[in-house]
Protein backbone atom coordinates (compact mmCIF):
# COMPACT_ATOMS: atom_id res chain seq x y z
CA UNK A 1 0.00 0.00 0.00
CA UNK A 2 1.21 3.46 -0.84
CA UNK A 3 2.24 5.49 2.18
CA UNK A 4 0.35 8.74 2.78
CA UNK A 5 2.19 11.89 1.72
CA UNK A 6 3.41 14.29 4.39
CA UNK A 7 1.49 17.57 4.08
CA UNK A 8 3.43 20.69 3.24
CA UNK A 9 2.16 22.35 6.44
CA UNK A 10 3.94 19.70 8.52
CA UNK A 11 7.18 20.31 6.60
CA UNK A 12 6.88 24.03 7.37
CA UNK A 13 6.28 23.16 11.01
CA UNK A 14 9.43 21.02 11.18
CA UNK A 15 11.62 23.62 9.46
CA UNK A 16 10.66 26.23 12.06
CA UNK A 17 11.17 23.88 15.00
CA UNK A 18 14.34 25.56 16.37
CA UNK A 19 14.27 28.96 18.10
CA UNK A 20 16.97 30.90 19.88
CA UNK A 21 17.39 33.91 22.15
CA UNK A 22 20.33 36.29 22.05
CA UNK A 23 22.04 38.13 24.89
CA UNK A 24 20.08 41.18 26.01
CA UNK A 25 21.63 44.34 24.56
CA UNK A 26 23.52 46.66 26.88
CA UNK A 27 21.23 49.33 28.27
CA UNK A 28 22.06 52.80 27.00
CA UNK A 29 21.38 54.85 30.11
CA UNK A 30 21.13 58.57 30.31
CA UNK A 31 22.15 59.05 33.92
CA UNK A 32 21.61 62.62 35.16
CA UNK A 33 25.25 62.86 36.27
CA UNK A 34 27.95 65.23 35.13
CA UNK A 35 30.83 62.74 35.39
CA UNK A 36 34.25 64.44 35.35
CA UNK A 37 37.03 63.05 33.14
CA UNK A 38 39.18 62.29 36.22
CA UNK A 39 38.69 61.80 39.95
CA UNK A 40 38.52 64.99 41.98
CA UNK A 41 40.79 63.51 44.67
CA UNK A 42 44.35 62.42 43.97
CA UNK A 43 44.37 59.05 42.17
CA UNK A 44 47.39 56.74 41.61
CA UNK A 45 47.94 54.45 38.62
CA UNK A 46 48.75 50.75 38.26
CA UNK A 47 47.62 47.41 36.83
CA UNK A 48 44.80 45.02 37.67
CA UNK A 49 45.43 42.00 39.90
CA UNK A 50 42.66 39.71 41.12
CA UNK A 51 44.29 38.46 44.36
CA UNK A 52 44.69 41.98 45.68
CA UNK A 53 44.74 40.93 49.35
CA UNK A 54 48.18 39.38 48.83
CA UNK A 55 49.60 42.90 48.55
CA UNK A 56 49.27 43.21 52.35
CA UNK A 57 52.01 40.57 52.63
CA UNK A 58 50.51 38.90 55.71
CA UNK A 59 50.31 35.11 55.79
CA UNK A 60 47.51 35.00 58.34
CA UNK A 61 45.47 37.53 56.38
CA UNK A 62 45.80 35.61 53.11
CA UNK A 63 44.88 32.34 54.84
CA UNK A 64 41.80 33.93 56.43
CA UNK A 65 40.58 35.29 53.06
CA UNK A 66 41.08 31.96 51.32
CA UNK A 67 39.20 30.12 54.06
CA UNK A 68 36.33 32.61 53.92
CA UNK A 69 36.05 32.36 50.13
CA UNK A 70 35.85 28.58 50.50
CA UNK A 71 33.55 28.14 53.49
CA UNK A 72 31.45 31.30 53.95
CA UNK A 73 27.72 30.55 53.96
CA UNK A 74 26.65 33.89 52.45
CA UNK A 75 28.90 33.18 49.48
CA UNK A 76 27.40 29.71 49.10
CA UNK A 77 23.93 31.27 49.10
CA UNK A 78 24.98 33.70 46.35
CA UNK A 79 26.35 30.79 44.30
CA UNK A 80 23.05 28.93 44.75
CA UNK A 81 21.14 32.01 43.58
CA UNK A 82 23.26 32.03 40.45
CA UNK A 83 22.47 28.37 39.75
CA UNK A 84 18.77 29.09 40.23
CA UNK A 85 18.94 32.07 37.84
CA UNK A 86 20.67 29.93 35.20
CA UNK A 87 17.99 27.26 35.56
CA UNK A 88 15.28 29.93 35.27
CA UNK A 89 16.87 31.16 32.03
CA UNK A 90 16.73 27.61 30.67
CA UNK A 91 13.08 27.37 31.66
CA UNK A 92 12.28 30.66 29.93
CA UNK A 93 14.08 29.50 26.77
CA UNK A 94 12.24 26.18 26.69
CA UNK A 95 9.10 27.86 25.32
CA UNK A 96 11.05 28.78 22.18
CA UNK A 97 11.36 25.12 21.27
CA UNK A 98 8.61 22.76 20.07
CA UNK A 99 6.97 20.52 22.62
CA UNK A 100 6.65 16.84 21.71
CA UNK A 101 5.34 13.79 23.51
CA UNK A 102 4.82 10.09 22.86
CA UNK A 103 2.12 7.95 24.44
CA UNK A 104 2.00 4.15 24.32
CA UNK A 105 -1.10 2.50 25.84
CA UNK A 106 -2.76 -0.88 26.18
CA UNK A 107 -6.29 -1.64 27.38
CA UNK A 108 -8.34 -4.80 27.95
CA UNK A 109 -12.05 -4.40 28.58
CA UNK A 110 -15.03 -6.65 29.40
CA UNK A 111 -18.60 -5.50 28.85
CA UNK A 112 -21.79 -7.15 30.21
CA UNK A 113 -25.12 -6.86 28.37
CA UNK A 114 -27.69 -7.26 31.10
CA UNK A 115 -31.28 -7.85 29.97
CA UNK A 116 -30.45 -9.41 26.62
CA UNK A 117 -31.72 -13.04 26.67
CA UNK A 118 -29.63 -15.81 25.13
CA UNK A 119 -31.56 -18.91 24.00
CA UNK A 120 -30.42 -21.95 25.96
CA UNK A 121 -28.15 -19.92 28.24
CA UNK A 122 -30.60 -19.75 31.08
CA UNK A 123 -29.64 -16.99 33.52
CA UNK A 124 -26.15 -16.51 32.04
CA UNK A 125 -25.25 -12.85 31.24
CA UNK A 126 -24.15 -11.93 27.75
CA UNK A 127 -20.61 -10.37 27.79
CA UNK A 128 -17.81 -9.45 25.42
CA UNK A 129 -14.09 -8.84 25.86
CA UNK A 130 -11.83 -6.59 23.77
CA UNK A 131 -8.16 -5.59 23.74
CA UNK A 132 -6.89 -2.31 22.31
CA UNK A 133 -3.31 -1.08 21.80
CA UNK A 134 -2.47 2.49 20.91
CA UNK A 135 0.57 4.63 20.09
CA UNK A 136 0.37 8.40 19.70
CA UNK A 137 2.89 11.15 18.98
CA UNK A 138 1.99 14.81 19.44
CA UNK A 139 3.87 18.07 18.91
CA UNK A 140 3.05 21.74 19.34
CA UNK A 141 4.88 25.00 18.86
CA UNK A 142 3.95 28.61 19.45
CA UNK A 143 5.26 30.88 16.71
CA UNK A 144 6.91 33.79 18.51
CA UNK A 145 5.82 36.32 15.89
CA UNK A 146 5.95 39.38 18.14
CA UNK A 147 8.99 38.34 20.19
CA UNK A 148 7.12 37.84 23.46
CA UNK A 149 8.86 34.56 24.33
CA UNK A 150 12.25 35.79 23.15
CA UNK A 151 11.94 38.90 25.32
CA UNK A 152 11.13 36.76 28.34
CA UNK A 153 14.13 34.56 27.59
CA UNK A 154 16.43 37.57 27.25
CA UNK A 155 15.10 38.96 30.53
CA UNK A 156 15.90 35.67 32.27
CA UNK A 157 19.37 35.64 30.69
CA UNK A 158 19.98 39.19 31.96
CA UNK A 159 18.89 38.10 35.44
CA UNK A 160 21.37 35.21 35.28
CA UNK A 161 24.16 37.58 34.21
CA UNK A 162 23.21 39.91 37.06
CA UNK A 163 23.37 36.98 39.50
CA UNK A 164 26.83 36.13 38.18
CA UNK A 165 28.04 39.70 38.75
CA UNK A 166 26.41 39.74 42.18
CA UNK A 167 28.34 36.59 43.06
CA UNK A 168 31.56 38.28 41.95
CA UNK A 169 30.77 41.32 44.09
CA UNK A 170 29.88 39.05 47.01
CA UNK A 171 33.35 37.49 46.74
CA UNK A 172 34.94 40.93 46.59
CA UNK A 173 32.89 42.20 49.53
CA UNK A 174 33.59 39.06 51.57
CA UNK A 175 37.32 39.41 50.98
CA UNK A 176 37.17 43.04 52.14
CA UNK A 177 35.09 42.16 55.23
CA UNK A 178 37.48 39.35 56.14
CA UNK A 179 40.55 41.55 55.76
CA UNK A 180 39.04 44.30 57.91
CA UNK A 181 37.93 41.77 60.53
CA UNK A 182 41.42 40.25 60.56
CA UNK A 183 42.98 43.70 60.92
CA UNK A 184 40.56 44.48 63.75
CA UNK A 185 41.52 41.37 65.69
CA UNK A 186 45.25 42.04 65.14
CA UNK A 187 44.83 45.62 66.37
CA UNK A 188 42.82 44.31 69.34
CA UNK A 189 45.68 41.93 70.16
CA UNK A 190 48.23 44.76 70.00
CA UNK A 191 45.94 46.94 72.10
CA UNK A 192 45.76 44.09 74.62
CA UNK A 193 49.57 43.88 74.70
CA UNK A 194 49.69 47.64 75.28
CA UNK A 195 47.11 47.38 78.08
CA UNK A 196 49.16 44.65 79.76
CA UNK A 197 52.26 46.82 79.49
CA UNK A 198 50.28 49.67 81.04
CA UNK A 199 49.26 47.48 83.97
CA UNK A 200 52.87 46.41 84.56
CA UNK A 201 54.00 50.04 84.50
CA UNK A 202 51.32 51.07 87.00
CA UNK A 203 52.19 48.10 89.23
CA UNK A 204 55.81 49.19 89.31
CA UNK A 205 54.83 52.79 90.02
CA UNK A 206 52.40 51.75 92.77
CA UNK A 207 55.02 49.54 94.43
CA UNK A 208 57.60 52.31 94.29
CA UNK A 209 55.17 54.88 95.70
CA UNK A 210 54.15 52.53 98.52
CA UNK A 211 57.75 51.99 99.58
CA UNK A 212 58.37 55.71 99.68
CA UNK A 213 55.19 56.24 101.68
CA UNK A 214 56.23 53.55 104.18
CA UNK A 215 59.63 55.26 104.44
CA UNK A 216 57.86 58.53 105.20
CA UNK A 217 59.17 60.16 102.02
CA UNK A 218 55.76 60.60 100.33
CA UNK A 219 52.24 61.39 101.42
CA UNK A 220 49.42 58.83 101.44
CA UNK A 221 47.79 60.83 98.61
CA UNK A 222 50.49 59.67 96.19
CA UNK A 223 49.96 56.04 97.19
CA UNK A 224 46.19 56.29 96.70
CA UNK A 225 46.63 57.97 93.30
CA UNK A 226 48.99 55.19 92.23
CA UNK A 227 46.54 52.49 93.32
CA UNK A 228 43.71 54.30 91.52
CA UNK A 229 45.73 54.41 88.33
CA UNK A 230 46.54 50.70 88.66
CA UNK A 231 42.86 49.79 89.07
CA UNK A 232 41.91 51.88 86.02
CA UNK A 233 44.61 50.15 83.97
CA UNK A 234 43.31 46.72 85.00
CA UNK A 235 39.75 47.73 84.02
CA UNK A 236 41.01 48.83 80.61
CA UNK A 237 42.85 45.50 80.29
CA UNK A 238 39.62 43.56 80.90
CA UNK A 239 37.85 45.62 78.22
CA UNK A 240 40.66 44.92 75.74
CA UNK A 241 40.37 41.18 76.36
CA UNK A 242 36.65 41.34 75.60
CA UNK A 243 37.24 43.31 72.38
CA UNK A 244 39.87 40.82 71.23
CA UNK A 245 37.54 37.85 71.77
CA UNK A 246 34.74 39.59 69.87
CA UNK A 247 37.03 40.50 66.95
CA UNK A 248 38.41 36.96 66.78
CA UNK A 249 34.95 35.41 66.68
CA UNK A 250 33.98 37.71 63.83
CA UNK A 251 36.88 36.38 61.75
CA UNK A 252 35.86 32.80 62.56
CA UNK A 253 32.23 33.45 61.54
CA UNK A 254 33.29 34.93 58.20
CA UNK A 255 35.50 31.89 57.65
CA UNK A 256 32.54 29.56 58.25
CA UNK A 257 33.95 28.20 61.51
CA UNK A 258 32.38 27.86 64.92
CA UNK A 259 33.13 31.08 66.87
CA UNK A 260 35.32 29.62 69.62
CA UNK A 261 37.40 32.77 70.05
CA UNK A 262 40.51 30.61 69.75
CA UNK A 263 42.38 33.22 67.76
CA UNK A 264 43.78 33.38 64.24
CA UNK A 265 47.28 33.78 62.91
CA UNK A 266 48.70 37.30 63.08
CA UNK A 267 49.87 39.50 65.96
CA UNK A 268 51.15 42.64 64.19
CA UNK A 269 49.49 45.00 61.73
CA UNK A 270 51.03 44.58 58.27
CA UNK A 271 52.78 47.20 56.21
CA UNK A 272 50.53 49.51 54.19
CA UNK A 273 50.65 48.21 50.59
CA UNK A 274 51.12 50.48 47.58
CA UNK A 275 47.95 52.37 46.62
CA UNK A 276 45.79 50.78 43.90
CA UNK A 277 45.19 52.56 40.58
CA UNK A 278 41.95 54.50 40.43
CA UNK A 279 41.68 54.67 36.65
CA UNK A 280 38.98 56.90 35.15
CA UNK A 281 35.49 57.43 36.60
CA UNK A 282 33.91 56.07 33.41
CA UNK A 283 35.83 52.80 33.80
CA UNK A 284 34.15 52.16 37.15
CA UNK A 285 30.88 51.22 35.41
CA UNK A 286 32.52 48.16 33.85
CA UNK A 287 34.97 47.41 36.66
CA UNK A 288 32.62 47.09 39.64
CA UNK A 289 30.57 43.88 39.59
CA UNK A 290 27.65 45.40 41.51
CA UNK A 291 27.28 48.15 38.88
CA UNK A 292 27.36 45.59 36.10
CA UNK A 293 24.68 43.64 37.96
CA UNK A 294 22.51 46.77 38.29
CA UNK A 295 22.83 47.38 34.55
CA UNK A 296 21.80 43.78 33.82
CA UNK A 297 18.75 44.16 36.11
CA UNK A 298 17.87 47.26 34.13
CA UNK A 299 18.20 45.35 30.85
CA UNK A 300 15.97 42.59 32.23
CA UNK A 301 13.31 45.14 33.17
CA UNK A 302 13.41 46.56 29.64
CA UNK A 303 12.93 43.11 28.14
CA UNK A 304 9.98 42.38 30.42
CA UNK A 305 8.41 45.63 29.25
CA UNK A 306 8.74 44.38 25.65
CA UNK A 307 7.30 41.04 26.74
CA UNK A 308 4.24 42.65 28.32
CA UNK A 309 3.60 44.77 25.22
CA UNK A 310 3.88 41.75 22.93
CA UNK A 311 1.27 39.98 25.05
CA UNK A 312 -1.31 42.43 23.65
CA UNK A 313 -1.05 40.86 20.19
CA UNK A 314 -2.41 37.53 18.87
CA UNK A 315 -0.60 34.27 19.58
CA UNK A 316 -0.09 31.80 16.74
CA UNK A 317 0.63 28.13 17.29
CA UNK A 318 0.93 24.91 15.29
CA UNK A 319 -0.04 21.46 16.54
CA UNK A 320 0.42 18.04 14.98
CA UNK A 321 -0.35 14.51 16.13
CA UNK A 322 -0.21 11.03 14.71
CA UNK A 323 -0.71 7.52 15.98
CA UNK A 324 -2.24 4.10 15.79
CA UNK A 325 -5.09 2.29 17.53
CA UNK A 326 -5.51 -1.45 16.91
CA UNK A 327 -6.55 -4.72 18.53
CA UNK A 328 -3.28 -6.48 17.75
CA UNK A 329 0.06 -5.35 19.11
CA UNK A 330 1.90 -6.18 15.89
CA UNK A 331 -0.42 -3.85 13.93
CA UNK A 332 1.01 -0.75 15.72
CA UNK A 333 3.57 -0.35 12.92
CA UNK A 334 1.13 -1.10 10.10
CA UNK A 335 0.33 1.93 7.98
CA UNK A 336 -3.30 0.90 7.52
CA UNK A 337 -4.09 1.83 11.12
CA UNK A 338 -2.24 5.17 11.23
CA UNK A 339 -4.05 8.46 11.78
CA UNK A 340 -2.71 12.01 11.99
CA UNK A 341 -3.88 15.59 12.42
CA UNK A 342 -2.32 19.00 11.79
CA UNK A 343 -3.82 22.24 13.06
CA UNK A 344 -2.98 25.91 13.34
CA UNK A 345 -4.67 28.42 15.60
CA UNK A 346 -4.52 32.07 16.55
CA UNK A 347 -5.63 33.50 19.88
CA UNK A 348 -6.33 37.20 20.29
CA UNK A 349 -7.30 38.39 23.78
CA UNK A 350 -10.35 40.67 23.55
CA UNK A 351 -11.40 41.46 27.11
CA UNK A 352 -9.57 40.59 30.33
CA UNK A 353 -10.67 43.45 32.53
CA UNK A 354 -7.61 45.58 31.72
CA UNK A 355 -5.21 42.90 32.95
CA UNK A 356 -2.82 43.09 29.98
CA UNK A 357 -2.73 46.89 29.91
CA UNK A 358 -2.08 46.91 33.65
CA UNK A 359 0.77 44.45 33.06
CA UNK A 360 2.32 46.87 30.57
CA UNK A 361 1.99 49.77 33.01
CA UNK A 362 3.53 47.68 35.78
CA UNK A 363 6.47 46.59 33.61
CA UNK A 364 7.07 50.21 32.54
CA UNK A 365 7.08 51.40 36.15
CA UNK A 366 9.53 48.66 37.12
CA UNK A 367 11.80 49.61 34.23
CA UNK A 368 11.80 53.22 35.46
CA UNK A 369 12.50 51.97 38.98
CA UNK A 370 15.44 49.88 37.71
CA UNK A 371 16.82 52.94 35.89
CA UNK A 372 16.59 55.07 39.02
CA UNK A 373 18.22 52.34 41.13
CA UNK A 374 21.02 52.02 38.60
CA UNK A 375 21.64 55.78 38.71
CA UNK A 376 21.66 55.69 42.52
CA UNK A 377 24.14 52.79 42.53
CA UNK A 378 26.46 54.62 40.12
CA UNK A 379 26.32 57.84 42.14
CA UNK A 380 27.00 55.99 45.40
CA UNK A 381 29.93 54.17 43.78
CA UNK A 382 31.48 57.45 42.64
CA UNK A 383 31.01 58.84 46.14
CA UNK A 384 32.68 55.82 47.74
CA UNK A 385 35.76 56.15 45.55
CA UNK A 386 36.04 59.91 46.09
CA UNK A 387 35.64 59.53 49.86
CA UNK A 388 38.31 56.85 50.15
CA UNK A 389 40.74 58.73 47.91
CA UNK A 390 40.19 61.94 49.86
CA UNK A 391 40.58 60.23 53.26
CA UNK A 392 44.01 58.73 52.55
CA UNK A 393 46.05 61.93 53.00
CA UNK A 394 44.39 63.13 56.24
CA UNK A 395 44.85 59.69 57.80
CA UNK A 396 48.56 59.77 56.89
CA UNK A 397 48.82 63.24 58.43
CA UNK A 398 47.09 62.01 61.62
CA UNK A 399 49.56 59.15 61.93
CA UNK A 400 52.54 61.45 61.47
CA UNK A 401 51.27 63.96 64.02
CA UNK A 402 50.54 61.18 66.53
CA UNK A 403 54.09 59.93 66.14
CA UNK A 404 55.42 63.40 66.95
CA UNK A 405 52.98 63.80 69.84
CA UNK A 406 54.01 60.43 71.25
CA UNK A 407 57.69 61.36 71.03
CA UNK A 408 57.06 64.57 72.98
CA UNK A 409 54.87 62.77 75.55
CA UNK A 410 57.57 60.21 76.25
CA UNK A 411 60.09 62.97 76.77
CA UNK A 412 57.67 64.76 79.10
CA UNK A 413 57.12 61.55 81.11
CA UNK A 414 60.85 61.09 81.55
CA UNK A 415 61.20 64.66 82.83
CA UNK A 416 58.17 64.30 85.15
CA UNK A 417 59.58 61.11 86.71
CA UNK A 418 62.98 62.77 87.17
CA UNK A 419 61.52 65.89 88.78
CA UNK A 420 59.21 63.78 91.00
CA UNK A 421 62.18 61.77 92.24
CA UNK A 422 63.98 65.01 93.08
CA UNK A 423 60.91 66.30 94.93
CA UNK A 424 60.35 69.10 92.41
CA UNK A 425 57.03 67.78 90.95
CA UNK A 426 53.92 66.19 92.43
CA UNK A 427 52.85 62.63 91.63
CA UNK A 428 49.72 63.72 89.73
CA UNK A 429 51.92 65.09 86.94
CA UNK A 430 53.61 61.69 86.62
CA UNK A 431 50.25 59.91 86.39
CA UNK A 432 48.97 62.34 83.77
CA UNK A 433 52.15 61.89 81.72
CA UNK A 434 51.89 58.09 81.94
CA UNK A 435 48.26 58.14 80.85
CA UNK A 436 49.03 60.43 77.93
CA UNK A 437 51.82 58.16 76.65
CA UNK A 438 49.65 55.05 76.70
CA UNK A 439 46.63 56.87 75.23
CA UNK A 440 48.75 58.17 72.34
CA UNK A 441 50.14 54.69 71.68
CA UNK A 442 46.58 53.34 71.56
CA UNK A 443 45.48 56.12 69.22
CA UNK A 444 48.48 55.46 66.98
CA UNK A 445 47.52 51.79 66.63
CA UNK A 446 43.91 52.76 65.86
CA UNK A 447 45.00 55.18 63.13
CA UNK A 448 47.33 52.56 61.67
CA UNK A 449 44.37 50.22 61.31
CA UNK A 450 42.20 53.02 59.91
CA UNK A 451 44.77 53.58 57.17
CA UNK A 452 44.74 49.87 56.34
CA UNK A 453 40.92 49.85 56.39
CA UNK A 454 40.93 52.82 54.05
CA UNK A 455 43.13 50.88 51.64
CA UNK A 456 40.74 47.91 51.78
CA UNK A 457 37.71 50.15 51.25
CA UNK A 458 39.42 51.78 48.27
CA UNK A 459 39.99 48.38 46.68
CA UNK A 460 36.34 47.54 47.29
CA UNK A 461 35.12 50.88 45.91
CA UNK A 462 37.23 50.47 42.77
CA UNK A 463 35.86 46.98 42.19
CA UNK A 464 38.94 44.80 42.41
CA UNK A 465 42.62 44.47 43.14
CA UNK A 466 45.59 46.05 41.45
CA UNK A 467 49.32 45.51 41.24
CA UNK A 468 51.64 48.55 41.24
CA UNK A 469 52.83 49.76 37.86
CA UNK A 470 56.40 48.92 36.86
CA UNK A 471 58.88 51.22 38.58
CA UNK A 472 56.32 52.62 41.01
CA UNK A 473 57.47 53.21 44.58
CA UNK A 474 55.30 53.94 47.62
CA UNK A 475 55.16 57.57 48.63
CA UNK A 476 56.34 58.66 52.07
CA UNK A 477 53.90 60.36 54.37
CA UNK A 478 54.93 63.61 55.97
CA UNK A 479 56.56 62.95 59.31
CA UNK A 480 56.69 59.16 58.98
CA UNK A 481 56.95 56.18 56.63
CA UNK A 482 54.12 55.18 54.30
CA UNK A 483 53.35 52.02 56.23
CA UNK A 484 54.43 52.97 59.70
CA UNK A 485 56.05 50.40 61.96
CA UNK A 486 54.88 47.07 63.19
CA UNK A 487 54.70 48.37 66.76
CA UNK A 488 54.18 51.81 68.34
CA UNK A 489 57.12 54.08 67.46
CA UNK A 490 59.88 54.30 70.03
CA UNK A 491 61.27 57.47 71.49
CA UNK A 492 64.36 58.61 69.53
CA UNK A 493 65.20 61.57 71.73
Amino acid sequence: MKKPAIPSALIFFLLLAVGCATKPPKRQTQAPLNVPPAWMAAAPAGQLDESWWQAFNATGLVAAVREALTNNFDLRAAAARLEAAIAQARLAGADLQPKAGFDLSGQRQQRNFIGLPIPGAGSKVLSSRSTTFGANFSASWELDVWGRIRAGHRAALADAQAAEDELAFARLSLAAQTIKAWLAQVEARQQLDLAEERVRSHEATAAQTRRRYEQGLKSPLDARLALSGLAAAKAALAERRQLLERATRQVEILAGRYPRGAGVEGDRLPELPPPPPAGLPSELLERRPDLRAAERRLAAADQRLLQSRAALYPRFSLTASGGTSTKDLEDLVASEFKVWTIAANAVQPLFEGGKLRAGVAQAKARAEQALAEYGRAVLNAFGEVENQLAAAAPLADREAELEESLRQARAALAQAESRYGAGLEDFLTVLISQRQVFDLQSQWLAVRRLRLDNRVDLHLALGGGFAPAAGATPKKAAGGPEAGGHAPPKDKS
